[in-house]
């Protein structure tokens, strides 16, 4: 097994590849407005580290979000690209979730990222591998206080500390846990998602609904 493991769902893109035992190279940067100019550079730079080459991957990984539309759907049109080329498996995993398996908590929690417009993307865990609420999408001060009073990390509730109940742990997502929590599930015969976006809701970019009819002189 060799997943290469990719997410754009959050500022951070980043990548990583798993052998089924560890990860073996792994690279991040934090940048929202690079998506696309950053995630091929950064797949290169991971093979690289790694001494192999794109044809031995086994498997993609992506992260499934939620997340804004543009960015998102950088990391899941290159994932579905890979698999296409290479006639691999493509597997989804929610964005989330690979935040969730990266906490060092015992006990619920919820993992919040920044969905803009003064919201948030949320779900709400019994353990770090365990989603019993979400993915959703909402103003934080719109969350039932039974759904948000628990310890929260992620870049979400670090935006509204009086909202949450802010605890230390990753901001962002990492591609390395996402290719770990992938491993774990195909390891113990689990289906993965599907690698389709959770956008939750519509991109902030609409079609014009009344043009200008304009007619020949």
């Amino acid at each position: 097994m060799l997943l290469l493991a990719l997410d754009t769902a959050t500022p951070a893109v980043t990548v990583a590849l798993h052998d089924g035992d560890r990860v073996v190279a792994a690279s991040s940067q934090v940048d929202a407005r690079r998506h696309g100019e950053l995630l091929l550079p950064t797949v290169d730079r991971v093979l690289a580290e790694a001494g192999v080459r794109l044809d031995a991957v086994t498997g993609i990984v992506v992260g499934t979000g939620p997340g804004p539309y543009t960015g998102l759907r950088v990391g899941l049109m290159t994932a579905d690209t890979f698999g296409l080329a290479l006639g691999v498996p493509v597997h989804g995993v929610c964005t989330l979730d690979g935040l969730a398996y990266a906490a060092e908590a015992e006990g619920p929690f919820l993992v919040a990222t920044d969905a803009r417009r003064k919201e948030v993307y949320w779900a709400r865990y019994d353990d770090t591998r365990t989603r019993v609420s979400g993915p959703a999408v909402d103003k934080p001060a719109d969350l039932a206080e039974t759904v948000r009073d628990v310890p929260a990390f992620g870049a979400g509730a670090l935006l509204y500390p009086d909202h949450f109940r802010v605890v230390p742990g990753p901001e962002h997502v990492s591609a390395a846990d996402l290719a770990a929590l992938a491993a774990e599930r195909l390891a113990a015969g689990a289906e993965l998602d599907e690698p389709r976006p959770l956008y939750l809701r519509r991109p902030d970019a609409q079609v014009p609904k009344n043009y200008k009819v304009v007619t020949p002189k």
